[in-house]
């Protein structure tokens, strides 16, 4: 028996459907058995299932916000981008293939009954599925081979929510756009329109509301507020409103003189998702390479799809410049390749090496081509307390996932058979993504920070990630038509 679902279409990228349907899920979550469903998602933002299963960690966030385990089946192709025009293929959780834009394109077939066969196995286990499109739906090029949106559409005929954003200007033209662009068989399926991210009041836009539905026949379902969304964020949109102005201050961080931390902001930038759960505790700042470092209390250097040319940007810019010559004064962690950035240093698989940034005792090898991830896993490892940052926290297991490309050396781990530390305690690395969410870890690195500061530690405020999924679902039911929702679907 099929499960009722929906299928939530953008008018572009980061109109907000990840939230959309997150908020969709939380809510279904209460009377129905609710899974989260992205064909195919393009992101480096990925998180690894107990069973080493790779997928987006936009669907992990809607699986969690549904109260269900993250599994394959809800995003079965992830494209990882390694260069221009050029992907890790990740299939089923598991590597498949590096393919061109234009050769990835010639297996749409094979990926299209991949997806067909995840949303049968999805219908055994759930009673609702709600489905998630990818950038714009009408980007009318793609039709013959856009399995995420109009495949999607196709194999499930499912009903179609598109969801605007007006913070982007032309939301009216956008909507309608979007729906009069659209093939027939799939336009038939629309049955409402949202509006995302509105600020003001929402009576100055009931000419215009009025006037697309007239126009469209297609019921405005509601208008959803602006407003700071307290779950990670889920792919590499969400992560441009950061950069340069950084992150949204917590409450807390507002009161308080607080901490400052920097994160190096590489072109292929990975996993920024790991320091999201700082933007608690600090302001996170996302530094490009061309910018100041500043003065902050913590220098962070992130994963990267692609090492060697990140480092090689980073010579180039001078910014590695800027991060030798606060090595000694500024705490500095490293994570996934920012870790081996760090080391002495880097050799690629044709053998020829380039020098890191020399501040830990560490090298890495990589034997495939570059942006290549190894098999992510799981793992456990037991902290040694080489800094002053980690004392606290000595013999604590922590735990998180490795995903990193090449194989890095060190003569003294510190994280089990992980990571690094510098002489003076100040530098330290590790291939954990998830690191900073082992909260004693967390609260020992700011309570350290704030010593060293000489300001007073504030203990982090007692709000979990279900709190925020709460949160959202009812601001979506305060703003939007949810019992409409239950109707389009065929559900009471």
């Amino acid at each position: 028996m099929k499960a009722n679902r929906l299928l939530v279409f953008g008018t572009s990228s980061d109109a907000g459907k990840s939230s959309i349907v997150t908020a969709i899920c939380k809510i279904m979550s209460k009377e129905y058995k609710t899974a989260p469903f992205k064909a195919q998602n393009m992101s480096l933002n990925s998180w690894v299932n107990p069973e080493g299963k790779e997928i987006s960690y936009a669907q992990v966030i809607q699986a969690w916000a549904a109260g269900a385990d993250p599994i394959p089946e809800m995003n079965p192709v992830v494209l990882k981008p390694k260069g221009d025009s050029f992907c890790q293929v990740v299939v089923m959780g598991e590597h498949y293939a590096d393919r061109s834009a234009g050769n990835y394109y010639e297996s749409i077939d094979k990926m299209t009954e991949i997806l067909s066969r995840a949303l049968s196995k999805l219908d055994e286990k759930f009673d609702v599925i709600i489905m998630e499109g990818a950038g714009g739906a009408a980007e009318i090029n793609l039709y013959d081979r856009d399995i995420v949106n109009i495949g999607t559409a196709r194999v499930t005929d499912a009903p179609i929510v598109i969801v605007g954003d007006i913070e982007r200007g032309g939301v009216f033209a956008s909507l309608y756009g979007t729906y009069t662009l659209l093939p027939d068989d799939v336009k038939k399926n629309i049955k409402g329109f949202i509006i995302n991210k509105f600020r003001g009041d929402p009576c100055i836009l009931k000419p215009g509301l009025k006037q697309l539905e007239e126009l469209t026949g297609i019921p405005v379902l509601g208008v959803m507020p602006y407003f700071r969304l307290r779950i990670p964020s889920e792919d590499s949109m969400s992560f441009k409103e950061k950069s340069g102005s950084g992150s949204v201050p917590s409450e807390k961080v507002k009161r308080s003189t607080g901490l400052e931390i920097a994160v190096i902001q590489f072109p292929k930038i990975s996993h920024f998702n790991d320091f999201e759960i700082l933007e608690n505790e600090a302001l996170v700042r996302y530094v490009g390479i061309y910018d100041k470092i500043g003065a902050p209390d913590l220098i962070i250097l992130p994963g990267s799809g692609t090492p060697l040319s990140d480092l090689a940007a980073l010579k180039e810019s001078g910014m590695s410049d800027q991060i030798k010559a606060a090595a000694g004064k500024i705490p500095i962690i490293g994570v996934g390749e920012g870790y081996q950035m760090l080391g002495k240093k880097l050799t690629g698989p044709d053998g020829k090496s380039v020098d890191g940034l020399d501040l830990l005792n560490c090298e890495t090898v990589y034997t495939k081509e570059e942006g290549y991830s190894e098999k992510p896993e799981r793992v456990s490892l037991k902290v040694k307390a080489c800094s002053p940052m980690l004392s606290a926290v000595d013999g604590m297991e922590l735990n998180g996932f490795t995903a990193h490309s090449g194989s890095t050396v060190t003569a003294s781990p510190v994280f089990g058979t992980d990571g690094a530390c510098g002489k003076d305690g100040k530098v330290i690395g590790t291939s954990m993504h998830g690191f900073f969410d082992n909260k004693p870890l967390r609260m020992a690195l700011m309570k350290y920070l704030a010593e060293k500061k000489g300001i007073a530690y504030v203990e982090e405020e007692e709000f979990t990630i279900d709190d925020g999924f709460e949160e959202l679902a009812q601001v979506f039911a305060a703003h939007v038509d949810v019992e409409a929702i239950y109707k389009i679907m065929g559900l009471k």
